[in-house]
């Protein structure tokens, strides 16, 4: 059936949809990646999004059980060029409408000029009193309430005691550390920091999520607490928390990193790794506090991809280095974090 599309900038086109609904608004993203798409459909950090694949055919390999990055959809609406019929009846199960038929293309074009922007989508469009919601709409401040863990999670394994605060982690993440042979806690991201000493962790993981950074004051104000009590790690918006925590600020990108072909620079060694990324905000260069080291950087743009303060045993990235979807390159970032970890562990084994 025919959709209506329109955007804050006044844009207007029109698509289809595969499901009937009277309409939706939300903040409009794109994603490059080439292949991937059920990972970006199921991954928590775009919950309440509209997401638009810049890559024309998407469904193209099926839907394989077992890939999804959580136990359902996630975006608020999935945009593309052409599609195949499982990839709708995926979308329609879950009452997800799939907007296709539509010149991709030149949306992209419009938010990289434009910047991401509110789109409202219309099966009825007949309803001027509408159009209001799109100039208004904002997003869920409470979305990591939605997406996050609701009770703690115990992952049992041999190997290093990896604590996992989730603001809507990746299942990705969970089966690296599982490869790891970790013994994995997770929890839900408002777990005091009390509750969190209490575990005896060897290391905390804050994970990716959706939204703002500043959002999460309840996880800024844990990392607070935390820090230097316990080794600390960061993931995309964990990245994020931690810089906030640690006395930096943060800021929303003009249309955000979103694929699986992003290039990134480690500054210590100038090597280059070609990295999976989900995120609309970065922390800011200008503001970061006494300390904290810039690790690694953003090659297409120079912002800051990586961070960390030895005096606090703190260390992040924003991109994603477990993978799912994307390259397996960063995969030693993760492996060598553990390795760390299991050293310093043995050091202060033999100090006792």
């Amino acid at each position: 059936m025919e959709v209506n599309i329109l955007l804050e900038d006044g844009t207007s086109m029109k698509g289809k949809t595969q499901i009937h609904f009277d309409h939706l608004v939300g903040e409009l993203v794109f994603n490059t990646g080439m292949t991937g798409y059920q990972e970006v459909m199921t991954d928590p950090s775009y919950a309440g999004q509209m997401v638009l694949m810049t890559y024309p055919l998407i469904g193209n390999y099926g839907i394989r059980v077992g890939e999804e990055e959580s136990e359902r959809i996630q975006v608020k609406a999935f945009i593309v060029k052409e599609v195949t019929e499982e990839i709708s009846d995926y979308t329609a199960k879950q009452d997800i409408p799939l907007i296709y038929d539509l010149d991709t293309r030149m949306l992209t074009r419009k938010i990289r000029k434009s910047g991401t922007m509110n789109c409202m989508i219309q099966c009825e469009y007949d309803k001027d009193e509408e159009l209001d919601q799109l100039y208004t709409y904002a997003a869920d401040k409470e979305i990591i309430d939605v997406v996050s863990c609701k009770e703690i999670i115990d992952y049992s394994g041999s190997g290093t005691k990896v604590g996992v605060l989730d603001f809507g982690v990746k299942r990705s993440i969970i089966d690296r550390l599982k490869a790891l042979n970790c013994h994995i806690i997770q929890f839900p991201h408002d777990t005091p920091a009390k509750v969190i000493l209490g575990y005896k962790l060897d290391v905390l993981l804050l994970s990716n999520g959706p939204g703002d950074p500043k959002w999460a004051e309840i996880g800024i104000d844990c990392c607070k607490d935390l820090a230097g009590q316990i080794p600390l790690r960061g993931i995309c918006l964990g990245h994020q928390i931690l810089a906030l925590a640690l006395g930096g600020d943060t800021y929303k990108l003009k249309f955000g990193h979103r694929g699986s072909n992003h290039p990134v620079m480690e500054l210590e060694t100038n090597k280059v790794f070609i990295t999976s990324q989900n995120h609309g905000y970065g922390v800011r260069d200008e503001k970061l506090p006494e300390g904290m080291k810039v690790t690694y950087r953003n090659i297409n743009d120079q912002s800051v991809e990586g961070i960390e303060v030895k005096a606090l045993n703190i260390k992040s990235v924003q991109f994603h280095p477990e993978e799912g979807p994307g390259p397996e390159e960063g995969h030693i970032i993760l492996d060598n974090w553990i390795k760390e970890i299991e050293k310093e562990d043995q050091i202060n084994a033999i100090k006792k």
